[in-house]
């Protein structure tokens, strides 16, 4: 097993250095065409800043994976990818969701657009076989039919790529995320044995981190700060519902069965559902468009309270540490079923929101506003 840790670590290295040769050369490419994202109001940054550091994301994965799987079919002498139906569909729906994510970024799409196409890409999982087929207890409920778990997969697959895409909203925040999210899916895919999508994962990450080093200390001035656009917050959110589902789904051919499975990939990801949730309740009870932006979302209520940025990211992502240690606890230690748990999640959530409101208020700071998507 020693070796293959290696080769994951291996590909990890060699998609981080991809990144950090890729992103300057995205940004000098936007510099010579322009292309900037500029600031208004919806928005936190103070200058014009390049967007399409996403792009740099699907080839630096790829050419990590194919390289060290490579190496592992050559060291074990078996193919260890074979392609199957399902390989086939993830690819296909991968590239469309990156395809419309880069057209966004530089023409601009509607919101109903992407929706749209982010449904067509999530469907074609479930009807090459793979879908939520068990709720783990969760209300009582353990396997479900495909007629259910089928579009209940595409409703997760489409709800953790908007997620991901509505909280990129500061330096290092989207990103840092589905960083948690992404080491913990490496560990429990690690664990067992499932090597090559462990080496998926850890080329994602290896991106990931040459990103944010020119996202979170980039400067500006000297046109070495770069944002994801939807290229990378939609292609990182696909992959990361695309993860959810697969280790959620109850496969003994892949892995054994795992009372906690749903969970655990509940709590890799739980801090952008549930502010997703949050965000869409509050628009419903004001009747405001679904589509529409705002500035309601977790990272500006407590950039309201008078936290900066990185201080916001920094809070956010102890938080997202946080309930992962809280549920390991109550799930694995404490035997407590799913719909428990979730319980309180949804309290903590529920108490953390209303101390950043109260935070708020002492603070004088502006009201919810609704503003035009651009």
């Amino acid at each position: 097993m020693s070796h293959y840790i290696v080769l994951t670590f291996m590909a990890m290295v060699v998609s981080a250095l991809c990144g950090l040769l890729m992103i300057p050369q995205i940004l000098d490419f936007c510099k010579r065409k322009n292309l900037y994202d500029i600031p208004n109001a919806r928005k936190v940054h103070k200058n014009a800043v390049p967007r399409l550091g996403g792009i740099s994301f699907m080839p630096s994965m790829l050419v990590a994976f194919i390289l060290a799987v490579a190496i592992m079919n050559k060291m074990t002498d078996t193919n260890q990818v074979t392609v199957s139906t399902w390989t086939c569909c993830f690819f296909i729906s991968l590239l469309l969701i990156y395809g419309v994510g880069i057209v966004d970024d530089l023409i601009g799409l509607n919101a109903q657009t992407k929706f749209v196409v982010q449904i067509i890409a999530a469907s074609l999982l479930p009807f090459s076989g793979l879908y939520i087929n068990n709720l783990y207890g969760f209300l009582g409920i353990q396997e479900i039919p495909f007629w259910f778990g089928a579009p209940f997969t595409v409703f997760i697959i489409v709800f953790i790529d908007n997620a991901i895409n509505l909280i990129d909203g500061i330096d290092g925040l989207a990103g840092g995320l589905s960083f948690l999210a992404l080491c913990g899916f490496l560990y429990c895919f690690l664990y067992e044995g499932i090597f090559t999508y462990s080496i998926l994962i850890a080329g994602l990450m290896g991106v990931l981190l040459s990103y944010l080093y020119f996202n979170i200390w980039g400067n500006p001035s000297k046109n070495r700060k770069i944002f994801m656009g939807d290229s990378g917050s939609l292609t990182l959110g696909f992959i990361l519902g695309f993860l959810f589902v697969k280790y959620a789904m109850y496969n003994p051919e892949v892995m054994p069965y795992h009372k906690d499975g749903l969970m655990i990939s509940i709590t890799m990801l739980i801090v952008p559902m549930f502010d997703v949730v949050r965000v869409v309740i509050m628009r419903l009870r004001k009747r405001r468009p679904l589509f529409d932006a705002d500035k309601n979302h977790i990272h500006h209520k407590l950039m309201r309270t008078g936290l900066s940025q990185h201080h916001a990211l920094v809070c956010i992502l102890l938080l997202a540490v946080s309930y992962t240690l809280l549920n390991t606890l109550l799930t694995i230690i404490c035997n407590l079923g799913m719909t428990y748990t979730l319980l309180i999640d949804v309290v903590l959530f529920f108490l953390f929101n209303y101390m950043v409101n109260k935070a708020v208020l002492q603070n004088d700071q502006l009201p919810f506003v609704v503003l035009e998507n651009n």
